[in-house]
């Protein structure tokens, strides 16, 4: 197991980076709305391996067969080495080379709360919290943290799918010989 979920979450770590510093350099030309789709979008194109993975798996190494709990612990294998990629390759990029990114996603966090007609101390309230949360993730280690669960869910989808759709008892060369007979 350990071969297949590694091969599958390398290279759906290489996608998830790639993709990833493909797309950041235009992420402020298109919004900030628009950004968090393109990024989720990408996230989805990364984990698409993790079905592969649970394949090939089911395929080269269960001799067709697989189970959902089987395909589930593949899956999340994949998932998780997908998941430190992402994390890996957003550290280098917002502390080497883009440290003032979160600062033009707050400034327009907050002209979106400003526009919204909130009463004066709502409007107070969340730029509090926006600015705590602005500090908390000058802390590379929290900055790790919450990166992570950014395509964490993601991949937990993709995994509970593909373990569901994959999942074979027994393999087709023994389910036709028993209808067969």
């Amino acid at each position: 197991m350990g071969k297949t979920v590694w091969k599958f979450g390398l290279a759906g770590g290489a996608v998830s980076a790639a993709l990833m510093l493909g797309t950041m350099p235009f992420a402020h030309r298109i919004g900030s709305d628009l950004a968090l789709l393109l990024g989720y979008t990408t996230m989805v194109l990364s984990f698409l391996l993790v079905y592969f993975g649970i394949r090939s798996y089911r395929e080269k190494n269960s001799g067709g067969r697989i189970t959902f709990a089987k395909g589930l612990a593949v899956g999340l294998g994949i998932t998780a080495i997908t998941c430190v990629f992402y994390v890996a390759t957003w550290e280098v990029v917002y502390f080497g080379f883009m440290p003032h990114f979160m600062d033009s996603y707050w400034a327009a966090e907050v002209a979106k709360i400003k526009a919204s007609g909130a009463g004066e101390e709502k409007i107070a309230k969340k730029l509090k919290a926006i600015d705590e949360t602005k500090q908390m993730y000058d802390n590379p280690v929290y900055n790790a943290a919450m990166t992570f669960l950014e395509p964490l869910p993601v991949g937990l989808v993709m995994t509970l799918i593909s373990a569901g759709v994959l999942r074979r008892k027994e393999s087709n060369t023994e389910a036709d010989a028993v209808k067969a007979s």
